[in-house]
């Protein structure tokens, strides 16, 4: 927030998002002499040499010489790949980013050519767009197979068909997969264009004018006006330049001689240094610019206008800097699959070489090998790919239709599946499972301790005392200056409950970042206007702003306590006291809360009494060492903690008028440093944090969202494994982690002994082996040290437990452990959070959720799923993940299976005839076989549920089956492959010997038993009809019967005259009907006995549920 008096003034505005990214803490070990010592460990436990490299002979870690054994075993291959990465590096080599001077206004003094400033996330353009996409599905094997069989059609001597045969289903593919790389390409073409051609207003000499983004360039001034907030709760105070907010009019900006010296683009989003250098001044002004003086882009102004200088554009912005294209996930459905396929492709060759072998090699063997693998080739669906896709298509808008879970999205439609095979689950504490709304819930001064049934007496406290302050004030007739000296000699005297009260809430009412804000309805017109300031400071009308919703619970308590904040600005606060009367603080110094420092500092100035005093709060960790000597801060902490409560300390130091004029200086000549600026400016204010005195310790409580505890047990019960990851601090995380049930009451907790060496660590890690089915809570660097030394050690006995915490870690360390489960456990994990902190570990899980909180939507717009609750995640994975797994592993073998039968016919055909390389069915049999005759029922079962969703919630013990992937592996995939060579045989000879005199009539006979066939195993297969399915299979039975008008070629209709359409003498007799049926039923009926037989004596865990 910007302050409304001074409306013109100089900032800079730094085209980047807020991020949040904390660099990975290693921790340095010294303990040499543990290098023969090995980590004890029971029969099941694990061999050290395999991950411990410091415990690893020396002899073992050195490093071979690079001489010709080296090169012929593989030294080759890292040359060549060295080489190729030099050419690479040369040809793509970047423009060397250095610090510039911006003069304002004047783009034309930039000393070099800087970037554009547009953004571009398109892939391809109007040229590249077709061969882009065809290389994009050409670098797949099945789609380069399928391609080489359709091109290999067009020679004479291998040609066993129509051509539109195999390139019609190519193309379908194909036209299938560009319309939908062209529907995004053309979103993200609307989404650039529509970025690039926001107008902003520009100032120059002439006033202003509208300008592109696309068309703003380093240098330029840029008008931001306030706009709506539209419900924003993430503010940051940021400060103006001093030297240019006496200047009268806008134009005096382009009358004085200044510039800006800023460092070079970098990644590091958290902190800014530059120098804003006023030439026309005498003396030049010099003026340090930080990280408060800079406004990101899309940055809302809450108030005032703003003025900044273009420093940054285009590529060098941080935003794009920081911007990594997150990794294309792939499903373990999918890998699965793809590892079918190659056993497919295997089970061709070997086809094909068997049939050549038994043909004896006669003639040109080569030549009919070839065309085996032609004839065969249906043993690979190429619809399986799109049969898939358009399956996940489905279950993510049954995802986002479900109104049990609604505000869900579906973000990357690839991975639906992936919520029915979880392993691990990792959580955020603050936000996903916790409201993120804080409520006061204790106060403690020492020797006393206020909670919420004891308010009433602080309120009391406080009235007193700004009653006597008031009444002293009215009658003391001497002025403010002798009355600072008197004060000032008084002896300290023991202070009262009364007075250690009021000095606590003051020291809260005053160290925050909060801004008080006034909605007033403009009338007429409805709208709703926001103003720091208004002089009636209207409690109806006044809600409170900051960058932390504990900020605001705290200035909201003081409220309630009597001492409300009522106006803000960069200079100044004001507070009310009980009595009405208005109190006025002006703003010295500000020392913003970072992750790294973990407290934030205000100086401010009594403008009735003159008094200069520090203020700082913070964590206990960081305060600890700041405040004075005390005895009871540690276990009030820890006390605070175990009750669910986030602490936070509270100190103050009074400061003469000398000190802080000394003070003053060190800062601002430390402010103007260019190198080592962050460190010379903590110097400074570190040597004010010294012998502070402590006021007080509060307690927020985050409350728990609604329904946690029962999704927590239910994913349990589901064999999901649930891990923690908070920056909080350990005594929270463990009590939200009891009181969320996420470690059940029966379960002991070990608490991991903080270790900062390999030593400790080891012995650590050993008394922890003894453990046995308990929680474990470790921090951040505990954890670190333990995966420095003992990482596979670590990862698997903390594998073994039912819940782990992790507490204080930062966002690198989340996305690291995450990394670690997939590596050492090739379990399936999903990172589900709610805030920016989060992007980093959603991103590296096999399966991202996040919820769209308090803290933004960074979360919900980075990750695949998107939800609004925590309690919808057990909906999505119980009912929606299981149902997508379920359906996709039975639609993906069925598929196969289609393919399978018809080759397995051919293979049955082909040997009957002297192994012949002739194809049995062509043209339009085979593209309507697998489109428009069997494709409908198949897909229906997208629709298919074993057991509804309601017993799915209630027994979640059924998730736990799928995580064995039992749905689909190799042996459900050899039933299927037995299933489909019983069939094809049945069908085939049975047509071969019931077939009359023309061959014909084995086509017209087979054909129709195949098709079916197919039609009813869907109804085998499917566990729930649907009445869609129905309507699916008489409709292609109906096409099927509409086409054999058409299908004279093939079946021997219509051949008297074009006019005739049926072969009354064959297609319509009882023969053919009951030869048709006959073999149908002989290949459907033995597993329709099956089936039944193994659900009466092996029934699966649903049918049980069912029943």
């Amino acid at each position: 927030p910007l302050d409304l008096r001074p409306i013109f003034r100089i900032s800079l505005i730094v085209n980047i998002p807020l991020l949040y990214h904390l660099p990975l803490y290693q921790v340095e070990d010294e303990s040499s002499h543990l290098d023969e010592m090995p980590l004890m460990m029971s029969e099941e436990g694990f061999e050290n040499d395999e991950s411990d490299y410091h415990t690893l002979p020396r002899a073992r870690v050195s490093h071979r010489k690079r001489g010709l054994e080296w090169f012929i075993c593989g030294g080759w291959k890292f040359l060549c790949a060295s080489c190729c990465d030099w050419l690479i590096n040369i040809c793509r080599r970047k423009k060397e980013l250095k610090a510039r001077t911006v003069w304002l206004g004047c783009p034309e003094k930039c000393e070099e050519k800087y970037p554009r400033n547009a953004i571009k996330n398109q892939k391809y353009n109007f040229f590249t767009f077709i061969p882009g996409v065809l290389y994009e599905q050409f670098k797949f094997f099945l789609n380069l197979y399928f391609l080489v069989v359709s091109c290999s059609q067009f020679v004479p001597a291998l040609k066993i068909g129509y051509l539109y045969t195999y390139w019609a289903p190519l193309g379908f593919v194909l036209a299938v997969t560009m319309v939908r790389e062209a529907v995004d390409e053309f979103r993200r073409y609307q989404r650039d264009k529509e970025m690039n051609s926001q107008l902003y207003s520009k100032l120059t000499i002439r006033g202003k004018v509208q300008v592109k983004s696309s068309d703003i360039q380093v240098g330029d001034l840029i008008i931001v006006e306030k706009v709506d907030l539209d419900g924003e709760t993430d503010w940051k105070l940021k400060v103006a330049v001093s030297c240019t907010q006496r200047l009268p009019a806008l134009g005096d900006l382009f009358s004085i001689s200044a510039y800006v010296y800023a460092q070079k683009p970098q990644l590091d989003i958290h902190s800014f240094e530059g120098t804003f250098t006023r030439e026309d001044s005498d003396p030049t002004v010099h003026e340090s610019l930080s990280i408060e003086n800079t406004l990101w882009a899309s940055t809302v102004v809450a108030s005032g206008t703003v003025i900044g200088v273009v420093i940054y554009t285009g590529k060098e912005t941080r935003s794009v800097m920081n911007t990594s294209n997150p990794k294309n996930k792939v499903g373990l459905l999918d890998l699965e699959l793809n590892q079918l396929t190659k056993a497919l492709f295997l089970a061709l060759v070997a086809l094909s070489i068997v049939m050549v072998t038994l043909q004896g090699f006669v003639g040109p063997w080569y030549r009919n090998l070839f065309r085996f693998l032609l004839l065969f080739s249906y043993i690979i669906p190429i619809s399986l790919r799109v049969n898939l896709d358009m399956g996940k298509a489905a279950y993510g808008w049954m995802i986002m239709k479900d109104d049990n879970i609604p505000g869900t999205v579906v973000r990357t439609s690839t991975i639906p599946e992936e919520l029915g095979r979880l392993v691990y689950l990792l959580t955020d504490k603050t936000g996903t499972l916790t409201q993120n709304e804080m409520i006061f819930k204790r106060l403690h001064l020492g020797t006393v301790s206020y909670g919420t049934d004891t308010m009433d007496e602080i309120q009391n406290h406080i009235v007193n005392s700004y009653s006597q302050m008031h009444s002293q004030s009215s009658g003391n007739s001497t002025s403010s200056t002798p009355s600072r000296k008197v004060q000032s000699s008084a002896p300290k005297v023991r202070k009262t409950v009364s007075s250690r009260i009021h000095e606590a809430v003051k020291a809260i009412a005053l160290c925050h970042n909060v801004t008080p804000v006034y909605e007033s309805h403009a009338g007429v017109t409805g709208e709703t206007e926001y103003a720091e300031v208004d002089q009636n400071f209207s409690d109806e009308n006044r809600t409170y702003q900051a960058s932390s919703p504990d900020e605001v619970a705290l200035v909201q308590w003081t409220e309630s306590v009597g001492l409300t904040l009522v106006n803000r600005d960069l200079t100044s606060m004001q507070l009310k006291s009980p009595g009405g009367q208005i109190l006025t603080y002006y703003i010295l110094q500000v020392f913003p809360f970072t992750s790294e420092s973990k407290r934030m500092g205000i100086i401010v100035r009594d403008e009735s009494t003159g008094e200069i005093t520090f203020y700082m709060k913070g964590a206990d960790v960081a305060m600890s060492t700041i405040v004075q000597y005390n005895d009871w801060l540690e276990e009030e902490c820890g006390n605070m903690a175990r009750e669910g409560l986030r602490t936070l300390v509270v100190a103050k130091k009074s400061l003469t008028e000398e000190q802080y004029q000394d003070f003053e200086n060190r800062y601002n000549q430390a402010k103007l440093s260019i190198h080592d600026r962050a460190l010379k400016v903590a110097a400074v204010v570190e040597s004010l944090e010294r012998e502070m005195e402590l006021l007080c310790l509060t307690g927020v409580e985050d409350q728990l969202q609604a329904d946690v505890r029962p999704t927590l047990e239910m994913l349990r019960n589901a064999g999901i494994k649930i891990w923690m990851l908070t920056g909080d601090k350990l005594e929270t995380a463990t009590c939200i982690a009891k009181s969320s049930h996420l470690v059940s009451r029966t379960q002991d907790i070990h608490i991991f002994r903080p270790v900062i060496s390999r030593g400790e660590a080891h012995l650590e890690l050993n008394a922890f082996r003894r453990k046995h089915d308990c929680a474990l809570v470790i921090s951040g660097d505990s954890l670190e040290v333990c995966l420095k030394y003992y990482e596979h050690e670590f990862v698997e006995l903390a594998c073994q437990c039912p819940a782990v915490v992790c507490c204080r870690c930062s966002p690198t360390q989340k996305a690291h452990i995450v990394k670690l489960l997939q590596h050492h456990t090739g379990k399936r994990t999903c990172a589900i959070g709610d805030g920016g902190n989060d992007v980093s570990m959603i991103q590296a899980a096999d399966c991202g959720i996040g919820i769209e909180g308090k803290e933004g939507k960074q979360a919900s717009l980075a990750a695949d799923f998107s939800i609004t609750q925590f309690k919808h995640i057990g909906r999505l994975l119980m009912v929606h993940g299981r149902n997508s797994y379920k359906r996709s592993a039975a639609l993906g073998q069925f598929v196969m299976h289609r393919g399978l039968i018809i080759s397995t016919m051919q293979a049955v055909f082909s040997s009957v005839f002297y192994f012949a390389s002739i194809p049995l069915y062509q043209g339009f049999l085979m593209v309507g076989y697998a489109t428009i005759y069997t494709m409908f029922p198949v897909f229906s079962l997208v629709l298919d549920q074993d057991v509804k969703p309601e017993m799915a919630l209630l027994y979640p013990e059924l998730y736990k089956d799928l995580t064995k992937g039992r749905s689909l592996s190799f042996k459900t995939f050899l039933i299927w492959v037995l299933i489909s060579i019983y069939q094809g045989g049945i069908l085939m000879y049975g047509a071969l010997l019931l077939f009359e005199s023309e061959f014909v009539h084995v086509v017209a006979i087979s054909f129709t038993a195949l098709i079916l066939t197919e039609l009813l195993m869907v109804a085998l297969t499917i566990r729930t009809w649907h009445w869609l399915m129905v309507v699916a299979e008489f409709f292609s039975l109906g096409c099927y019967v509409a086409s054999l008008a058409f299908l004279n070629e093939y079946f021997g209709i219509g051949r008297v005259s074009f006019g005739a359409f049926l072969d009354v003498a064959f297609i319509t007799t009882v023969t053919f009907l009951w030869k048709v049926s006959a073999i149908t039923v002989v290949s459907c009926l033995p597993l329709y006995i099956l089936k039944y037989l193994k659900r009466k004596f092996s029934p699966p865990s649903y049918s049980k549920l069912t029943s």
